[in-house]
């Protein structure tokens, strides 16, 4: 059983309806900030696509499906708020997120890469 950071009982209701999505432990467990955001094709039905990286994970951590689980959007919302802006954003969506002090911190889109369909 995993211990998350955030107890269930202080999630807000601040990015309903948005559906499920995978998030990496590094930010629910370990506390990390969204760093790499993308949304590719929903797997399933309630899937928004959404997939939520710390940004400093290696393939090997990523390969390892107990490193990563599934979430309603709404609860990663609460661990990063950061990500509500951009989460109406169509599939094919990549965001990073670029810390250039304390004061600027955002999101820029990423054209380079893409998520796999």
């Amino acid at each position: 059983m995993k211990e998350f950071l955030l107890d269930e009982r202080i999630i807000k209701k601040i990015a309903l309806g948005h559906g499920s999505c995978i998030a990496s432990d590094e930010i629910t467990i370990e506390g990390y900030p969204v760093g790499l955001m993308y949304r590719e094709k929903p797997q399933k039905d309630g899937d928004s696509g959404w997939r939520f990286f710390s940004g400093t994970e290696d393939q090997k951590y990523l390969n390892n499906p107990k490193n990563h689980s599934e979430f309603d959007v709404n609860v990663i919302a609460n661990y990063d708020s950061h990500i509500i802006p951009l989460l109406d954003s169509p599939v094919g969506s990549v965001f990073e997120r670029f810390v250039k002090s304390e004061d600027d911190d955002e999101f820029k889109p990423v054209t380079d890469w893409s998520p796999l369909d």
